[in-house]
């Protein structure tokens, strides 16, 4: 981090700073760092020597919050345009919480709530597309025309079928691209688009969605970013739960401009396929050019989502080498992609019972840290929970609510993150981290599952294995 970085932290409050945490990065170049200080609340320093893309996120920003749209405050901006400062908006994200709060593939309500929140805000975030966005400013492009698209097209076609080695005709998938653009390019395309409206990109902050990384936005269909959110790989939204909030945007949109639903649903289809291919050309490119093993994680959501759609395929076009293409992909086995490097850490964590004992280090390195849970609040002694588990909503909601396991869940997070970073420094392979209770069924499995999700989220290039060694089948 540059002291340039620390310097405009520490004069916005006119202190040092206390403590300064890099925020792991993701897809993108830019660098995140959380300046914490005394008293004061904790600030978000950004490096991004695009300062083109830098210009297109300040000038959104300040257009977003002229329309009350939630997005976070720009705190200061160094005169080079690199460096700037946002308002803190925590770690939880959309798909944090859905992670969190979801039993098999079901959806909890309190996270279709917060689905229902973010979709009722994107039909005014799109239409600030007619009220104020400069698209001017739009970086590298300032409509998601038929060039972008070809880009993304492309970008699918040598970054995923080329590197998965999926045998296609070029110029047969050439032609139909391009009667593919054609009939995407005649949607109404003059609303502000996103981009990457995903879960990872909705911050949840005093219980309100927060919109972050808009920077590629462009003017586009309104059709795109919804396809975004509602076909997000990882979040993994079952149907049902995809048609239900479908619906749901589409009444919350005609209470503010009116639409044809029929037309809607034709080009939203098409829109679904093109993001679909260019989330697999991103997986592909981060994943198998830049051996970034998270990303590869996401193609078997994707060809999932990919096989759905092309089961009730009706768009209005021939488009046959592009769709055999698609059909190859929905065939082919991706499991080897997730296979990862010998020298890679592996965080073995389990849950465990005091009665059965503590679980033997299958690594042969001797065990690892063992935090007793007994004396946390014990969900067991209530009737209602004692046939839950730690992972089931309500045991969920009575723990979270309780400031001593919140306590506690601090403090072994910091214990562990501070031997991760020295195992990831030293290139030391495997970590072992258990949590213990009296029944190995309520506190253990929650503290496992805590940690797990905290450790995914600050370092997504670690390798996780979580068991509950009293319920195996969790």
């Amino acid at each position: 981090m540059p002291n340039h970085l620390r310097e405009l932290a520490e004069n916005y409050y006119r202190q040092s700073c206390i403590d300064v945490e890099k925020i792991p990065q993701s897809g993108s170049a830019r660098s995140y760092h959380r300046f914490l200080f005394d008293q004061k609340p904790s600030i978000i320093g950004v490096i991004n020597a695009d300062v083109k893309e830098n210009k297109a996120f300040f000038s959104f920003t300040e257009t977003f919050l002229n329309l009350n749209i939630p997005v976070p405050q720009i705190l200061s901006i160094d005169p080079s345009r690199k460096y700037y400062l946002l308002q803190d908006l925590g770690n939880e994200t959309l798909f944090s919480f859905l992670n969190m709060n979801r039993t098999g593939s079901e959806l909890s309500d309190h996270t279709l709530t917060y689905y229902k929140k973010v979709l009722q805000q994107l039909p005014h975030l799109q239409l600030a597309g007619k009220k104020g966005i400069d698209f001017k400013v739009c970086y590298p492009r300032d409509a998601f025309d038929q060039q972008s698209m070809l880009w993304d097209l492309n970008y699918f076609k040598y970054y995923f079928l080329k590197l998965a080695h999926i045998p296609f005709d070029e110029q047969l998938v050439e032609d139909d691209f391009q009667t593919f653009i054609h009939f995407l390019s005649q949607a109404d395309s003059t609303y502000f688009m996103f981009r990457d409206f995903q879960s990872r990109n909705i911050m949840l902050y005093n219980d309100k969605p927060y919109f972050i990384d808009y920077q590629g936005g462009r003017k586009g269909a309104l059709q795109y970013d919804l396809a975004s959110l509602l076909y997000d790989g990882k979040a993994n939204l079952p149907q049902n739960v995809k048609t239900y909030l479908y619906d749901f945007y589409l009444d919350q949109l005609s209470q503010l401009i009116e639409i044809d639903r029929d037309q809607f649903a034709q080009y939203y289809k098409g829109f679904v396929l093109i993001r679909i291919m260019q989330a697999m050309g991103a997986y592909g490119y981060r994943g198998y050019y830049e051996k970034k093993t998270l990303f590869l994680q996401s193609i078997p959501y994707a060809v999932k989502n990919l096989e759905l759609l092309i089961q009730n395929f009706d768009l209005p076009i021939e488009i046959p080498s592009l769709l055999g293409v698609l059909k190859t992909i929905t065939k082919s086995n991706f499991e080897m992609i997730q296979t990862l490097p010998k020298d890679q850490l592996t965080i073995s964590i389990r849950s465990f019972s005091y009665k059965k004992g503590i679980p033997e280090d299958p690594s042969g390195n001797g065990g690892g840290f063992v935090f007793d849970c007994r004396s946390l609040p014990n969900p067991g002694r209530y009737a209602e929970y004692k046939l839950l588990t730690g992972k089931d909503p309500q045991v969920i909601d009575y723990l979270f609510h309780s400031k001593e396991v919140e306590s506690f869940k601090d403090s072994v997070f910091q214990i562990v993150k501070g031997s991760i970073e020295n195992y990831l420094e030293r290139k030391f392979t495997h970590l072992m981290v258990n949590f213990g209770c009296t029944g190995g069924q309520h506190r253990s499995v929650f503290m496992a599952e805590s940690l797990a999700h905290q450790i995914q989220l600050q370092y997504p290039h670690v390798r996780i294995i979580l068991k509950h060694t009293q319920f195996p089948e969790l």
